[in-house]
């Protein structure tokens, strides 16, 4: 089978393994009657995926029927699957056909199956193990020949751990899998999806395409796209109609830098962009001195904040050992030596406690009075002050380099 002949059948875009891994077992599978599942992310064509085994398997001449599980009235998922008879509940006016005897023959795409009730799941698993079913209602017995096609965007295992779906119907359906990767998978593709949704859109409204240069189209491949192809398509056809002009003698195309295309990339709720441009003039820092020295004040002093939370919540549990009072320690002394002759005594201050920090802590505690120090030309008082920090407890943080200035 001509992979590029399939995908331009079923405008499909791409060349990522995944993908093509997932066309290839998807036509495997089609001459052979089994039911399959298709595992992966909404938005990235498992219903395309579902129409290949349809079409070129035995039931091709026969009915494609495709159920959205999740859209389904709770209530009512028997009736719509299964159908009725008049009288069965109230509103059942007259007898209803369901899926099952509707697609006859042909092929069932049960899209969003883990929303099924595990009622409903029972039946299934009953039609696809025998094809019998009841109409809800009816004591009578059909019979239905009907292949069934599911798909999930969950993790179905996960989902029979916490009792939402049936083992044995998993097991069922779990034998003939295929996976279709999610669009970040497919970093190569995007840009290839991109100049699609642009030419097919442009065509339409007569405006000019959209391209990309080298840095933008880095940009479009560092965002994580949580809405797969569906959201790219949305994202680019609603930038050309921002962008784009209507086409003249002169202007067919116009090409945006990442500059141009940045105030446009989708956000996420809470979230960042979670890309980052790198021109020519990009630093080997992501970010300005200035701005590190502040990140790494804004953990340390969140650190301190924790350890006195922590140290009043021990307070209350514990009963507080005596205080002795102590001598100032001298600078000389090393943190072990001072840990020896005194008691541990918890306090409710803004000093760092005796206990090891972790080490990304630490180390963002040593880049802070590093850069402190470098500051004041040395001056420990004064960088002391700056960090809001007894010199005492400054002196035990020193990095490495200046514990012999």
């Amino acid at each position: 089978m001509d992979l590029q002949v399939l995908k331009n059948k079923y405008d499909i875009i791409g060349n990522d393994p995944a993908l093509n891994e997932a066309l290839e077992t998807a036509v495997k599978f089609a001459p052979t009657g089994l039911s399959v599942l298709i595992q992966g992310e909404s938005g990235v064509g498992k219903e395309s995926v579902a129409r290949i085994i349809h079409q070129y398997g035995p039931r091709r001449q026969n009915a494609f029927f495709v159920v959205n599980c999740g859209a389904l009235p709770k209530e009512l998922v028997n009736s719509e699957l299964f159908g009725h008879v008049k009288g069965s509940f109230t509103g059942a006016v007259e007898n209803r056909k369901g899926y099952f005897e509707e697609a006859d023959g042909g092929t069932l795409f049960l899209d969003e199956i883990a929303e099924l009730p595990l009622e409903s799941q029972a039946l299934l698993l009953r039609v696809l193990q025998s094809g019998e079913y009841r109409k809800v209602g009816s004591n009578k017995v059909e019979h239905t020949d009907v292949r069934v096609v599911a798909a999930t965007n969950v993790h179905l295992y996960e989902a029979v751990k916490r009792g939402k779906f049936r083992e044995d119907l998993y097991f069922r359906l779990s034998a003939a899998q295929i996976r279709v990767p999610a669009l970040r998978e497919r970093k190569s593709d995007i840009y290839l999806l991109f100049r699609k949704f642009t030419s097919d859109f442009s065509e339409v409204n007569g405006m000019c395409k959209i391209s990309l240069k080298p840095d933008a189209i880095r940009l479009l491949e560092k965002y994580r796209w949580p809405g797969n192809i569906r959201q790219l398509q949305g994202f680019t056809q609603s930038l050309t109609a921002q962008l784009s002009q209507k086409v003249t003698p002169t202007l067919q195309r116009i090409e945006l830098s990442a500059a141009e295309l940045l105030p446009f990339m989708p956000r996420e709720e809470g979230e960042p962009i979670p890309i980052l441009y790198e021109g020519p003039q990009a630093q080997t820092s992501s970010f300005p001195a200035e701005e590190r020295q502040a990140i790494f004040k804004a953990i340390f002093d969140l650190k301190q904040e924790v350890d006195a939370l922590k140290a009043r919540i021990d307070r209350r549990e514990l009963p507080a050992p005596p205080v002795v009072p102590m001598e100032e320690e001298a600078e000389w002394q090393g943190q072990e030596d001072f840990q020896a002759s005194r008691p541990i005594v918890r306090v409710e201050h803004h000093e760092m406690p005796e206990e090891e920090p972790s080490l990304s802590v630490r180390r963002s505690e040593e880049e802070l009075i590093r850069q402190a120090l470098e500051k004041y030309h040395g001056n420990r008082k004064k960088a002391a002050e700056e960090l809001g920090m007894s010199e005492r407890t400054l002196y035990r943080k020193l990095p490495p380099e200046y514990r012999k200035k």
